[in-house]
This record gives C-alpha cells, sequence and structure tokens, in this order.
C-alpha cells in the first residue's frame, strides 16, 4: 500500500516515490540544546515518530537524520541577538558545551519515555563545521555571498524562486515588517547569515577558524550541509514543525538549491503548533510545559502521546489539563482491552481492520481515523485472538505500551485505610457509606475496581 503525503511545498497531496524504493531518505529538524523541550515541541517529534512507523508498517526502509543544533541559533529569528547556547551558559553557570550536552541528554531520554524511535543518524552541528565552511564556500564561487561587518550573507535576490515554500500570508508578514532587522549592511529583508564573526574584543566559547575569519555558522546552514552530507543532494522528505516555514525551510532551500542546483527536499512535511491558552506554547513566554511536569501530575508521557493522536499533524491541538485527563482515560481504557487479550493466542481474521488502519495512515497520515479503526476493532465481535494480532500491528505504530503491564504502585496509606473501611461497610451491608467510601477515594484519584480477590484502588 502507497503513502500519499501533503506536499508543503506544492501545497497538494502527493503520492510519495522515494528516490530509491523502498529505501526513504528522511532530515527531521532536531532541537535546539539550550533548555529543555517543551510538549508543543514533541508534537512535532511524536508526528515524525508516527511517519518512521507507518514507513515501516507499509513496507519502505526509512533512513531518519536529526540534527542536533548545539551553535548558530541566535534569540531572533533573523540574524540578531545573543547565541542560545551563550545564554543556557550564563544562565546555569556551565560551558557552553556542557549546556549542549546536559539537555541533548534530556532530550533523548524524553523520546525514549515518548516511545519515539532513535534517529538513525543523529548529527550534532558542531561536529560538522568543516562540511558547513565547504557548503557557504560553494555558494561564495557561485555568487550567492556578500559581507558585512558581522559575517556572511546569502544575497537572496540572486536566487529566483526564493521564498517558494512560504504561503501568502508569510509573504504578506515579511512586507509588513514582521521580521525587524537591526543590521543596516544587510541588503534586504530576507537575506541571511551564513557564517557570523566573532565580535571584536571578545572571545566566544564556540567559535572556529575560517577562510573569513574566526566565528561560527549561521543557524540554517548546519541543516543542509549534514542533510547532503547523509542523505546526498536530494532526497526525499523533510520534516520540522510549521513555525521552520517562512525562516528556516525556506533559507535551507535557498542556500542548498543555489550551490547544488537541484531540488532539495522532494517533499516537505509541516506539524502544527499545540495551544494552550489560545497561543502557541513557546520557551520564550517562559510558562511552557515540560514532560516531567506531565509526570508530576500523575500522567505518564504516553498519555500525552495518545493526546497527539486525537487531531492530524496538520491541524492545531489544543492543550489543557482537562483535556489530557481525557487521554489518560482513553489510553488506559485502550491498554485494559489489550492486557485482557494478551493470553489469547495470536489468530488471523482482522484483514478488514488492518486494511482500514493502513489505509487511514496512508492517507497523509491521518491517526484520528486510524484511531477510530482500532476503537472499533476492540468493540468489534471478532474473537479474543484476531483483535490481539491487529492491536500488535496496531501498536508498531501507535506504541503506547498496549500489551506492557505497569508497575505496580504502593496504595497512598489514607487510599488504603479508605478501602478498608468501604469494605467494612459493605460486609456490613451499609451500601451508602461504602458508596459514599468510594466517592471520596475517586477524589484522591484513584478508582475502585472490585474483584474475586477483593477491592483494590487504581490510580486514574
Amino acid at each position: 500500500m502507497g503513502l500519499r503525503l501533503y506536499n508543503s511545498l506544492t501545497r497538494t497531496k502527493e503520492d510519495l516515490a522515494p528516490l530509491g524504493a523502498p529505501k526513504v531518505g528522511l532530515y527531521t529538524c532536531g532541537p535546539t540544546v539550550y533548555n529543555y523541550q517543551h510538549v508543543g515541541n514533541y508534537r512535532t517529534y511524536v508526528f515524525e515518530d508516527v511517519l518512521v512507523r507507518a514507513l515501516k508498517l507499509l513496507g519502505y526502509a526509512p533512513n531518519r537524520v536529526m540534527n542536533i543544533t548545539d551553535v548558530g541559533h541566535l534569540t531572533s529569528q533573523g540574524d540578531e541577538g545573543e547565541d542560545k547556547m551563550e545564554v543556557g551558559s550564563a544562565r546555569e553557570g556551565k560551558s557552553a558545551w556542557d549546556v549542549a550536552q546536559c539537555y541533548t541528554e534530556a532530550f533523548l531520554a524524553d523520546c525514549r519515555e515518548l516511545n519515539i524511535l532513535p534517529a538513525d543518524i543523529l548529527c550534532r552541528a558542531t561536529d560538522h563545521i568543516a562540511e558547513q565552511i565547504a557548503l557557504v564556500q560553494r555558494l561564495e564561487a557561485k555568487g550567492f555571498v556578500y559581507k558585512t561587518s558581522d559575517g556572511l550573507y546569502f544575497d537572496t535576490a540572486r536566487l529566483p524562486d526564493y521564498g517558494k515554500l512560504m504561503t501568502r500570508e508569510h509573504l504578506e508578514g515579511l512586507q509588513s515588517g514582521a521580521r525587524v532587522e537591526a543590521n543596516a549592511e544587510k541588503r534586504r529583508i530576507t537575506d541571511f547569515a551564513l557564517w557570523k564573526f566573532s565580535p571584536a574584543g571578545s572571545r566566544r566559547q564556540m567559535e572556529w577558524d575560517s577562510p573569513w575569519g574566526k566565528g561560527f555558522p549561521g543557524w540554517h546552514i548546519e541543516c543542509s550541509a549534514m542533510a547532503m552530507r547523509f542523505l546526498g543532494e536530494t532526497f526525499d522528505i523533510h520534516c520540522g514543525g510549521i513555525d521552520h516555514v517562512p525562516v528556516h525551510h525556506t533559507n535551507e532551500i535557498a542556500q542548498s538549491e543555489g550551490a547544488t542546483g537541484k531540488p532539495f527536499a522532494k517533499f516537505w512535511l509541516h506539524g502544527e503548533f499545540l495551544l494552550m491558552h489560545n497561543a502557541k506554547m513557546a520557551k520564550s513566554s517562559g510558562g511552557f510545559v515540560k514532560l516531567s511536569d506531565l509526570k508530576d501530575k500523575g500522567f505518564s508521557p504516553l498519555d500525552y502521546r495518545y493526546h497527539c493522536f486525537t487531531a492530524h499533524y496538520r491541524k492545531q491541538l489544543d492543550f489543557t489539563w482537562e483535556t489530557l485527563e481525557g487521554s489518560k482515560t482513553s489510553r488506559r481504557r485502550l491498554k485494559e482491552a489489550a492486557l485482557a487479550l494478551a493470553g489469547e493466542p495470536a489468530k488471523l481474521g482482522c484483514a478488514e481492520y488492518s486494511t482500514r488502519f493502513k489505509e487511514a495512515l496512508s492517507d497523509d497520515l491521518n491517526v484520528p481515523a486510524a484511531m477510530a479503526v482500532v476503537w472499533d476493532a476492540v468493540k468489534s465481535d471478532l474473537p479474543g485472538g484476531a483483535k490481539k494480532s491487529f492491536l500488535e500491528e496496531a501498536e508498531t505504530v501507535l506504541a503506547l505500551d498496549l500489551f506492557k503491564k505497569d508497575a505496580e504502585e504502593t496504595t497512598p496509606p489514607e487510599v488504603a485505610r479508605l478501602l478498608a473501611a468501604r469494605d467494612d461497610a459493605r460486609r456490613r451491608k451499609d451500601f451508602p457509606e461504602a458508596d459514599r467510601i468510594r466517592q471520596a477515594i475517586d477524589q484522591l484519584g484513584y478508582v475502585v475496581k472490585d474483584g474475586m480477590a477483593g477491592a483494590k484502588a487504581v490510580k486514574k
């Protein structure tokens, strides 16, 4: 079964036709490791993980490259401000290198908790400075580069189709001065830095010698250099968040195609924002939610993964603690249904549901539709073994730990005391009192479950 994907470049759904089928070259923009990632960031990484898993289920062989931005990403979307790594270093009293290592490890740990498959190639910008310098030299030789007092810039006027990834709204935003520039030496607002010079009279923690002087790469050049290093000058799919369209990805296309004269990526896929209080979640606001915050409130990271499945990746998704609670409940019920089938022998007979599940995924990764198929199967009159086989197949993409038993939790003393009091009330046939106690246990965040071995309290 093939795969149709919405291509941000052409603004249409297209059939995926990999350059080296069944292999699929895939580049996904990774984190800037100056701070923790927030759950809005992880929505994009979950969508990209589903893409990788769906590719495998549908018979492709994805080769995923992800970058780690540990230098060059300035605090503005343009080319002004401090390097975010230097900002993180000053904030924490550590070297920029230590900050990068700390938050890279934190990011990878979060990905493991979200069941996000590791990239086939994880590449750090600071490990590929030579490739970035070489790419700037290629651009310089073709006349795309000019020099200012603070660095080398790409001359966007030299590329006739510059901005082809942007929509009319993006272009109108530029024309209205959305990107306020502080560098009067730039020829036009869309020109962007390829190499920045270290400020005179100071020493940066991260700086390198180059043919143009000591300095550091611009943010955009790393992705072009590393994507071409590991996937070739043209590859199949490039992914990222929707906020990358007007600046980062637009500039990646410009510098890559300016250097090679070839299409950079055939498909561009972008995940929409996670909204909280009707605004996108951003670290700059200071109120972002980390994965550890979810755990502190009693949620599993996989409850959040399920929440990501409640909206298509190209639709904005609301995040509140109430909506996350709903996703937690839905995942628990689905997990209970799967665990009830764990002892069933695998059995064929679910071809209809398997086909429908794959068809939903093949239609631009329509995970909400795929989840509807899963629930239809759970509620159907299929034999238990057939349901189990289908859920195991679906789990290769969903990765919700449906068949993994949770670790036994110790019941808090107050809940255990209430459980004992409820048992006593039931023995005395004082059912109103037993029901009152059950409600008290519920308010403490536990659900009472009665069974042959007696009652137990399960955390919501």
